[in-house]
């Protein structure tokens, strides 16, 4: 099965409620409050060390039975930058996805730069789901160290 590395979009940054250890690499996120600044619509979003799905699409990814991820819930919140952006546009829900897989191996893992790894079933599934402000990438299992 092939594997790619995926950079999603940053449509915000980590909340002042967001509750993070930063003593380890990478940083252990307990509670994500996940503020939005802008966003372009895409389904899968980071902050670092951090990733979300539409809870639509994260749905569609349980229905795949993945293996490397725990879905959560989080907090999102608009700042006053997006909304004077946006003033009229609704966010919808979102899912956090616990990233816990071996890169190259299960559905999803981070390689040893922390970049997003996820199989190709996963990638075709977030494609068909708006992925377009994504920087997408063959993932070689040799660039792992």
């Amino acid at each position: 099965m092939n594997h790619f590395i995926v950079e999603p979009e940053v449509a915000g940054g980590l909340g002042e409620h967001t509750v993070m250890d930063c003593t380890v690499r990478p940083p252990k996120v307990s509670r994500l409050h996940y503020k939005f600044d802008g966003w372009l619509g895409d389904s899968l979003l980071e902050s670092f060390p951090c990733f979300i799905a539409t809870k639509d699409v994260a749905q569609k990814l349980k229905a795949l039975h993945p293996t490397g991820v725990h879905f959560s819930e989080l907090e999102i919140e608009k700042s006053d930058q997006f909304r004077r952006l946006y003033p009229n546009r609704k966010l919808p829900d979102f899912m956090w996805l616990k990233i816990s897989g071996t890169p190259g191996k299960d559905d999803f893992g981070l390689a040893d730069d922390l970049r997003l790894v996820i199989s190709e079933r996963v990638l075709e599934l977030l494609k068909s789901q708006n992925l377009k402000n994504a920087l997408v990438g063959h993932f070689e299992p040799s660039l792992l160290v």
